[in-house]
């Protein structure tokens, strides 16, 4: 019997060494634009997987959203992390990363582009069509949250200390479960936008989830926020581990009635 196991061990041991995180750069284009994204997953999981689009902070696609990709692909899923700016284009300094995030905020590019990036994730091979969820940090909450409402096929969207913006009346086809995750001294997503965040979702009959984490402040789950948060945005380490756990649990719930 000890032969047995030191024998299961051994293959076990195996197949973990051969199991590798894939990732790969994605040129793709929206119009005239060229964009470049970054798709990840682990090519030891066979068949088909849910895939999970993830949308990056105003810095642009940096190495944070490409670590989220890797992470997710360590989990099973296909992840693509899309390009909201043009290939190469990240933010120097917050002035500049304001300037092009504004540039796609509240314009009808915030829904197109994201939705090109939803296109490119759910043609990948290895991706279940039925099953796909987006998840964005900061301006990428914000992008999410419009992507649902704009009626794409996604099992369910997560927000990561994101601008919460209601629906429009005119958005009619949502089909989206929506968890956003939401820092409660957050002083760029005051209490009147989360209130109107509340009511809109309500209005639209959605089916929604706002957790609020205590003394977390904007960009909460990026170590590189620092953690002075009297500047308004900060890391904090709490936030982030039980925002990461409450994402899995509704993908779980949101992938398992697929």
């Amino acid at each position: 019997m000890r032969y047995m196991t030191l024998g299961l061990l051994t293959l076990l041991s195996c197949a973990t060494a051969h199991a590798e995180v894939v990732t790969k750069s994605v040129p793709y284009k929206q119009g005239d634009v060229q964009l470049e994204g970054y798709l990840a997953y682990d090519d030891s999981v066979t068949g088909k997987r849910p895939g999970v689009l993830i949308v990056h902070e105003w810095w642009g696609l940096n190495d944070y959203a490409k670590s989220r990709a890797r992470e997710l692909a360590g989990m099973g899923y296909v992840a693509f992390a899309l390009d909201m700016y043009g290939k190469g284009v990240v933010a120097k300094d917050r002035q500049e990363a304001a300037k092009m995030s504004s540039e796609i905020k509240g314009s009808p590019l915030v829904r197109t582009r994201s939705q090109t990036g939803l296109d490119i994730l759910a043609k990948q091979e290895l991706v279940d069509p039925d099953r796909i969820a987006a998840i964005g940090y900061c301006f990428g909450g914000t992008t999410v949250l419009e992507l649902a409402y704009s009626g794409a096929d996604l099992a369910g969207i997560v927000s990561f200390h994101g601008g919460l913006v209601p629906p429009r009346d005119e958005d009619k086809k949502i089909k989206a479960k929506i968890l956003a995750l939401h820092g409660a001294i957050d002083p760029f997503v005051p209490p009147d936008a989360v209130v109107a965040f509340e009511k809109g979702v309500q209005k639209a009959g959605l089916d929604w989830q706002l957790v609020a984490y205590g003394d977390a402040v904007h960009t909460f789950t990026n170590p590189a926020a620092g953690t002075d948060k009297s500047a308004g945005a900060a890391y904090d380490e709490a936030a982030a581990q039980r925002s990461w756990q409450h994402m899995r649990l509704f993908f779980d719930e949101i992938f398992a009635n697929k």
